[in-house]
């Protein structure tokens, strides 16, 4: 009898050692990414920045995607189940910087800090913070590269612009606008692509950042104007597309497409000839700062602090391409493969 009591206390023990300790001390603090898709390697290397680093803080990392680029629906259900499970922070990649805001609302209420990264909310203070790519100085950098580059020429350009979609999101009016002031263009509503005046522009046309896309918006914008000499695209499958229609009409080799992301293939394009400029950016990296702030902020309630001088933390942008020209910084395609991502 005394062997089977002291068995019983024994075996208590251990379940009341398991549920207080090992169990209670093995849940830890919940961080949710949720991204646009899990398919585009700027997200795929997001997602491992943000693995990586929740691993090393001893936080659990919960990952949700949109089904598509503008999924938004998706986006909303990942943020209340992130709400239901008591997460700690979010960091997402609002694939409708607007209409995703009372959902961010709710989260923030519940006490969780919500980190935009990449692309801004609108209105950008919707989230505790933003980290990100100064997408306006992507745009600008390359903007200033194909003035440079076209010298003279610059003043009769005949430039298509390949943009991402009529929603017209942040990150997609900013790299936009930031181009073409870089280049020289008074832009009208700084808040909005599609509104200038000035004659050098044939056309704005829509890829959803994609490479079919780009091959359909330049084979619309080419017929307007087969004369185009400058390319914008807003990322570097819509430039491949692009590329695809201009080689077609044997017109690659006369030419400028310029670009923005820094993804492996985009600076192989840019080593090859394909793509004269792309402006790089950084996902494992501002993914994996964003961990790090929701880390700090568990432990001690800090928020993160904007880049002095931004309402955002600038995560870094480089310039990347084989032909620099004076006045304006870059690396080369050999450098740029060293620290491209995708």
């Amino acid at each position: 009898m005394r062997r089977r009591l002291f068995a019983a206390l024994v075996a208590a023990g251990a379940a009341a050692a398991l549920c207080t300790g090992t169990g209670m001390a093995a849940e830890k603090p919940i961080v949710g990414l949720i991204t646009k898709t899990n398919t585009n390697p700027f997200f795929v290397k997001m997602r491992e920045g943000a693995e990586a680093k929740a691993a090393e803080l001893g936080l659990e990392l919960r990952s949700f995607a949109g089904r598509y680029d503008g999924d938004n629906q998706s986006q909303v259900e990942a943020i209340e189940s992130l709400i239901a499970a008591g997460a700690k922070g979010i960091l997402i990649t609002p694939s409708d910087t607007r209409a995703i805001v009372p959902t961010i609302r709710k989260a923030r209420e519940a006490g969780i800090l919500v980190i935009a990264l990449d692309t801004p909310l609108d209105p950008i203070d919707a989230a505790d913070a933003t980290f990100a790519t100064d997408n306006f100085k992507a745009g600008e950098l390359i903007g200033k590269w194909a003035r440079l580059t076209l010298g003279e020429r610059a003043t009769q350009a005949r430039i298509a612009m390949l943009d991402l979609n009529t929603r017209q999101v942040t990150v997609d009016v900013l790299r936009d606008q930031g181009f073409l002031t870089g280049f020289g263009i008074d832009v009208a509503d700084p808040k909005r692509w599609g509104d200038e005046k000035d004659p050098r522009i044939v056309g704005h046309d829509v890829t959803d950042g994609a490479e079919e896309g780009g091959r359909k918006a330049m084979e619309n914008l080419l017929q307007r104007d087969p004369a185009i000499n400058l390319v914008y695209t807003i990322n570097e499958p819509a430039a491949f597309g692009a590329y695809e229609t201009l080689k077609a009409a044997g017109r690659e080799k006369d030419v400028l497409i310029v670009s923005i992301d820094g993804g492996c293939p985009g600076v192989r394009g840019v080593r090859d000839g394909i793509i004269g400029a792309t402006s790089m950016q950084f996902p494992l990296r501002m993914a994996a700062l964003g961990v790090e702030a929701v880390k700090r902020f568990i432990d001690s309630g800090e928020k993160p602090k904007p880049t002095p001088g931004l309402d955002f933390f600038d995560t870094g942008v480089e310039l990347v391409t084989d032909r620099p020209v004076p006045g304006s910084t870059s690396i080369d395609s050999r450098k740029g493969l060293e620290l491209c991502w995708g």
